[in-house]
């Protein structure tokens, strides 16, 4: 009698507590969907009805005009400057950072001087960007580099490389080395077995690594704003921050060029999330 007293005392109890999590979910769900419904909302909204109302989430007649006043003022070319470095950047780290990874891993070095070069990388990454920013320009400029996408990406690689080791040392070092012993044994060189046997089986690690390179120098501003001076060669964030002017925010503007500057990365890694969950999983199994 007791127990069956207990046992539905404690259904109320357990029906209240996951009642709690689920609204406890939901509210932070709203809560961090709501800035991505108001930059929405005000991207779509006329700009008379946004100074009536400049906290409604949703216009009661959308509208197409701030997209149109961006795309007229030229934002098509600073999207494709940002798809270009970006880009160009992504393939140029994970061009470098693979065979890197793979002789870290694969090779060995005297007196450590692996785990020395590890922390040197790791040194780069947690260093302030204002502390190399300054030299990078100085050698750009020497270069012959500034204003240029080229020069943009290598600078790029002071963050993107190390960030592209660090993530691919991992999954180089869950490919079986008796793959490659194997491999040795039929005659396959180096690079075949790079080509053949470990780029294959690193691929989603390959990915998730490449989605956060693309994502960091899409969205990287202070490089940027110091290696670009000619605004046909700008990048969206340089774009993004020309509408904050002190004349004043045109929202509607600003928030337009923040969706068309959100979709691209979206859409990839959107399309891309099954290698990329296979790459946080660990790829290999």
């Amino acid at each position: 009698m007791n127990t069956a007293t207990s046992s539905s005392a404690w259904r109320p109890v357990g029906l209240g507590r996951q009642a709690a999590l689920w609204l406890l979910r939901i509210i932070a769900l709203i809560l961090l969907l709501l800035p991505c419904i108001w930059m929405v909302g005000a991207a779509f909204t006329p700009t008379l009805e946004r100074l009536d109302h400049p906290l409604l989430l949703w216009p009661h007649v959308p509208t197409l005009q701030h997209f149109e006043s961006v795309w007229a003022s030229g934002i098509g070319r600073q999207l494709l400057n940002s798809v270009l470095v970006s880009c160009g950047t992504t393939v140029l780290s994970l061009a470098l950072a693979f065979p890197a990874a793979y002789a870290l891993v694969r090779m060995r070095f005297p007196a450590r001087l692996d785990l020395l070069f590890l922390m040197l990388v790791l040194a780069v990454k947690l260093m302030p960007p204002i502390t190399v920013a300054v030299p990078l320009f100085t050698l750009a400029k020497n270069l012959h580099l500034l204003d240029s996408e080229f020069g943009l990406m290598l600078a790029y690689q002071v963050y993107t490389l190390p960030l592209s080791i660090w993530m691919l040392l991992s999954f180089v070092r869950e490919v079986p080395i008796d793959y490659e012993e194997a491999a040795c044994l039929d005659g396959a060189g180096l690079i075949q077995r790079l080509v053949y046997i470990v780029l294959p089986l690193c691929a989603p690690g390959l990915v998730a690594t490449a989605i956060f390179v693309l994502i960091a120098a899409w969205n990287e501003f202070l490089l940027a704003l110091l290696f670009l001076t000619t605004p046909s060669r700008f990048t969206l964030p340089l774009a993004v921050a020309g509408y904050v002017t002190e004349n004043g925010i045109d929202w509607g503007d600003l928030m337009s060029v923040g969706m068309i500057a959100s979709l691209p990365t979206l859409a990839v890694a959107g399309y891309v999330q099954r290698y990329l969950l296979r790459g946080f999983s660990g790829g290999l199994k």
